[in-house]
């Protein structure tokens, strides 16, 4: 069956600017990473020796390991915030609530109205969210604040706050019990990233330059959203919830290595590169680094 929320997922992408490659990772409990991401995320071993593994669907790369950390992730640095697999239908969503309630790890099921989503925490200490896409339920991408109080509109133009607590009933509602254990499928994706910065105007300014559109711009609260053109408009999210200014975490510590950004097109990827003349060609693409810190890999979706 083909829901709003399935059908918004399947063509959301369309005519965005860019959606992301693998994000790579510094980890410390190589052999525990490998099995949450293969046993509870659900995702493909892809490629797998010494010092690197390559997980995702069974077309593409979505979570690249890399062992060596000294220490697990530790806060108070810019960074990674989370990283977030987005399913593509209600069914896969499902499935992988399933599989974590299963395995009685702690979990955070929040409904952001814009989107479902589960937290929790890999077992370095970095938070992965699992969301399902739903645009479609708010229709009014804008935050108002009432006082201390912090709400959107819905689409039957309903005040609700954008964290409320996720209907596990209604998520496991389209659970077909014989598929829990079934891996992503190929329409799985890395659908956000969201990072803890050191500035948000400067923040803003890089990821504006990159191409991507302001979505919620809101500094005095420490934090600025920013879409890639489609309905979902929460592609790279920004915070300043670990202080003005604050620094990359010391090396060997677990956390982002760089994530990827693919364009659509060949211009919109010279366009970034316009901007960046101190991009540094790689294997994949071109590294850059947000005036955070924070280092992605710009290239051209295939």
């Amino acid at each position: 069956m083909t829901t709003p929320s399935t059908a918004m997922n399947q063509a959301t992408h369309t005519n965005e600017i860019a959606t992301f490659g693998a994000v790579h990772l510094d980890v410390h409990r190589f052999e525990e990473q490998i099995a949450f991401w293969r046993d509870l995320i659900g995702m493909h071993v892809r490629r797998q020796e010494k010092n690197i593994v390559e997980l995702g669907t069974a077309d593409e790369t979505l979570v690249t390991l890399h062992p060596g950390a000294h220490t697990p992730f530790r806060k108070g640095f810019s960074g990674l915030y989370h990283l977030a697999v987005h399913a593509p239908d209600e069914a896969e969503f499902a499935r992988i609530a399933a599989r974590l309630l299963r395995s009685r790890r702690p979990i955070a099921p929040t409904d952001h109205i814009m989107s479902k989503a589960i937290y929790l925490e890999d077992p370095d200490g970095m938070t992965v969210e699992v969301t399902l896409e739903t645009p479609e339920r708010m229709p009014e991408w804008k935050v108002h604040f009432e006082g201390r109080s912090v709400w959107v509109l819905d689409s039957e133009g309903r005040k609700r706050s954008p964290v409320e607590p996720l209907d596990m009933h209604d998520v496991l509602s389209h659970l077909a019990p014989d598929r829990i254990d079934e891996k992503l499928s190929q329409r799985a994706k890395v659908g956000h990233v969201h990072l803890h910065v050191g500035d948000i105007p400067k923040a803003a300014a890089f990821y504006e330059g990159l191409g991507f559109l302001r979505t919620t711009y809101l500094p005095q609260h420490s934090m600025a959203d920013f879409g890639a053109g489609g309905a979902f408009k929460h592609r790279v999210a920004t915070n300043q919830w670990m202080g003005p200014n604050a620094p990359q975490a010391p090396p060997g510590t677990a956390g982002l290595r760089h994530f990827t950004i693919r364009f659509a097109d060949q211009a919109k990827l010279d366009a970034a590169l316009a901007k960046h003349p101190e991009a540094v060609a790689c294997e994949d693409g071109y590294l850059v680094q947000d005036p955070s810190g924070n280092k992605m890999v710009l290239t051209r979706r295939q």
